[in-house]
C-alpha cells in the first residue's frame, strides 16, 4: 500500500502552600534555586523528528509527489495484433501484462493509475485469465466477454466498464471490432474511489542493479506471436510493437514468467479453443533490467495472491523501480530466449 505528547508535571495546591511556608522560615540571604535542567530527549520525541518515508506508486515503485489519485487502478484490455495498429495510450501506462489468447496470439492488459489518458485502445474483450492478472480493487475496461467468462469475472468480484458506458466509444475511421476506444479520464470520473492498491510487485530502488549476465536482446514466444525486445539507452524497446509512433511503452524492466495454461472450456467464433492462463502456483522467472538478466522462481498463493520472486539460492529478488512489462509465457508451448 502507499507508504508510511509531552507529559506535564502537576503540582498540588498543598505542596505549593508547604513550599511557601518553608521559604518564609528561611533567611532572605539565600540565593534562589537554580532553574531545572532541561528534560532528556525521549524516544518519542526522537521518533517524531524522523522524516516519513516517501509514498510510492504501487505499479512502479517510484516516489509519489503529492496526493494519491482518487481513482482506482484502471486496467484496459488492448488488442495486440496487426489489426490494432496503431495502438493508442500504451506510452502512458504504468505497467503492461501480455497474456496468451486463442490462436497463439496475445492480448495486453494495460494498467493505469498515476496517469489517465483520454484515448486508449483498441479495446478488446476479457478472458478468465484476467482473474489472476487484475489487481484487487481495479476496474477493467473491456469490449465484453463470452457469457461463461462474464459469469466467472462477476463471481470473482472484478468490476468492469464496457461499451455503452460513458467514456467508451467507437472510432468510425477504423474497422470493427478494432475501433472501440476508451477515455479513461471520463471513465474514472464515474467510478467511486476505494482504498489505495497494494504494490503489484516487490520493488527496489530506481537505481538498483540486478547483477546477472549480459542480455541486450530477448524474445518471448507465445505460439503464433513472439514479442521481441532490445535494450537501448536505458530502456527496452519492443521492436515489433503495434504502438503508434511516440506512444510505445517505455519499459525499464521486462519480467518474463513461465505460467501454466489450461482450457477455458469454450471456443471463439473462429473455432479456436480459448486458453486460460493459470496465474497461481509457481514457475520459472527471468528478469531483464539494465541490459542484464537474472533467473529465478515466481510464486503466487492463489489467483489473488501476491507475486513473489526468489533467486536460485532462495533470496528475494526485487524489481528495480520503474515501468515494467510482464510477459506471461506458456510454460509448455512458449519460450524465453536472450542474447548478448
Amino acid at each position: 500500500m502507499l507508504p508510511r505528547l509531552p507529559r506535564r508535571l502537576s503540582v498540588t495546591v498543598a505542596s505549593l502552600a508547604a513550599a511557601s511556608l518553608l521559604l518564609a522560615g528561611c533567611g532572605g540571604d539565600e540565593e534562589p534555586a537554580s532553574a531545572p535542567a532541561p528534560a532528556e530527549e525521549t524516544s518519542e520525541t526522537t521518533a517524531a523528528a524522523e522524516p516519513e518515508e516517501p509514498a510510492l506508486w504501487p505499479l512502479t515503485g517510484l516516489p509519489m509527489k503529492g496526493d494519491a489519485p482518487k481513482n482506482p487502478v484502471v486496467v484496459t484490455k488492448v488488442d495486440n495484433t496487426s489489426s490494432s495498429s496503431p495502438q493508442v495510450g500504451l506510452g502512458q501506462a504504468d505497467m503492461v501484462v501480455e497474456e496468451l489468447v486463442e490462436g497463439g496470439v496475445t492480448r495486453l492488459a494495460a494498467f493505469y493509475y498515476s496517469r489517465l489518458p483520454q484515448v486508449v485502445g483498441p479495446v478488446r474483450s476479457m478472458r478468465a485469465s484476467d482473474i489472476g492478472i487484475v489487481p484487487t480493487g481495479a476496474h477493467v475496461v473491456t469490449s465484453g466477454a463470452a457469457a461463461v467468462t462474464l459469469g466467472r469475472i462477476n463471481q470473482a468480484g472484478i468490476p468492469f466498464v464496457t461499451e455503452g458506458a460513458k467514456g467508451v466509444y467507437r472510432d468510425n475511421t477504423r474497422s470493427a471490432p478494432y475501433n472501440l476506444f476508451a477515455d479513461l479520464k471520463t471513465i474514472a470520473g464515474t467510478i467511486k474511489g476505494g482504498d489505495a492498491p497494494e504494490p503489484y510487485l516487490t520493488f527496489g530502488e530506481e537505481g538498483d542493479s540486478i547483477g546477472g549476465k549480459p542480455a541486450r536482446t530477448l524474445s518471448a514466444a507465445f505460439g503464433n506471436h513472439t514479442t521481441t525486445w532490445q535494450f537501448q539507452d536505458g530502456t527496452y524497446v519492443n521492436t515489433n510493437s503495434y504502438a503508434g509512433e511516440g506512444d510505445a511503452f517505455p519499459a525499464t524492466t521486462v519480467l518474463a514468467l513461465r505460467v501454466p495454461i489450461g482450457d477455458a472450456g469454450y471456443r471463439d467464433p473462429a473455432g479456436y479453443p480459448v486458453p486460460e492462463t493459470k496465474f497461481e502456483g509457481k514457475g520459472q522467472a527471468v528478469l531483464f533490467h539494465g541490459g542484464k538478466v537474472v533467473r529465478g522462481t515466481w510464486t503466487k498463493d492463489g489467483l489473488t495472491g501476491a507475486i513473489e520472486l526468489t533467486g536460485p539460492k532462495g533470496g528475494e529478488i526485487t524489481v528495480p523501480a520503474g515501468r515494467t512489462w510482464v510477459e506471461l509465457v506458456p510454460a509448455g508451448t512458449g519460450d524465453i530466449t536472450w542474447s548478448k
